[in-house]
């Protein structure tokens, strides 16, 4: 891995961890184009590539928390009298409830997928198809919530978390894109589009951060990561963070006005895209 490979994989984590089109997909795609451009076989990842990619979403988590952080204070203030009172009759220890609930529902759902997961990455062209139904599941979204009439964000329940922790879980494969499985399906159970997604990055904080913390502490041994390249991991992690915070505030602003129907064109092309090149290239 070079300086230039990060900064490229810096950019496409920031862009596409928080629009819904599949950070994982992209990654899984930039690493794997970078290879077959270079004549390099498209085997296993190194330990390094895999503890730069969490490095990347570390990035994006620290956007996250720095773009939502009045409202994550709020959310552990609230979290925190609730407990010490007995009373979560709060709106903001409700939310903070949810997002728990939401969690470990996407834990218990993802780990059983996290395997196959992994071995997805040295298969891009399945991956691409998973992005073609990402693009289809946002478009059905957008229809839904049209014939609704739109959504009603004082509406969210306990119930509408759950299953939008379930879509979480989900989007452990690549091309499964987290924040677009999240936000259809706060769209279906009868969210308006802000809520939907403010959810979504709100609920990517602990699944992130626990993912963030839990590798280096299990897999990564010490001599070895003493000969990674730090100036690019950190680079990489750096301009990840940059851009993620700068795509949620341009985002959410998007989101107010347009559809993802935009985001599903672009995954359903992307996907065929990547499909046939990894079948003619693989």
């Amino acid at each position: 891995m070079n300086l230039i490979q990060s900064i490229l994989m810096g950019i496409v984590q920031g862009l596409s961890e928080f629009l819904p089109v599949s950070s994982s997909a992209h990654l899984v795609f930039t690493s794997n184009f970078y290879k077959v451009l270079k004549n390099i076989p498209i085997v296993e990842q190194s330990n390094e590539e895999v503890f730069f990619d969490i490095m990347l979403h570390l990035g994006t988590l620290i956007a996250v928390i720095i773009f939502f952080r009045k409202e994550v204070w709020e959310i552990c203030k609230a979290l925190f009298y609730a407990i010490k009172n007995k009373d979560y009759s709060d709106k903001n220890a409700k939310l903070g409830l949810y997002i728990i609930a939401g969690t470990i529902v996407t834990i218990i759902l993802a780990l059983p997928f996290h395997d196959f997961a992994n071995l997805l990455v040295y298969h891009p062209a399945i991956v691409g198809g998973l992005l073609i139904l990402t693009g289809f599941v946002l478009f059905f979204s957008e229809y839904l919530s049209k014939k609704r009439g739109g959504g009603d964000d004082s509406k969210m329940t306990l119930k509408q978390a759950l299953l939008i922790g379930l879509a979480q879980g989900f989007a452990v494969l690549p091309g499964f894109s987290r924040s677009g499985w999240t936000m259809a399906t706060g769209l279906f159970t009868g969210l308006d589009r802000q809520t939907a997604a403010r959810y979504s990055f709100l609920l990517s904080i602990p699944i992130i951060l626990g993912a963030s913390m839990v590798y280096p502490l299990v897999k990564i041994d010490v001599h070895e990561a003493l000969g990674y390249n730090w100036t690019a991991i950190i680079v990489g992690t750096v301009v990840a963070g940059l851009v993620g915070y700068l795509c949620i505030k341009y985002f959410m602003k998007f989101i107010s006005k347009f559809s993802l129907n935009i985001f599903g064109y672009y995954c359903v092309i992307m996907g065929l895209f990547t499909f046939i090149f990894f079948n003619v290239f693989k």
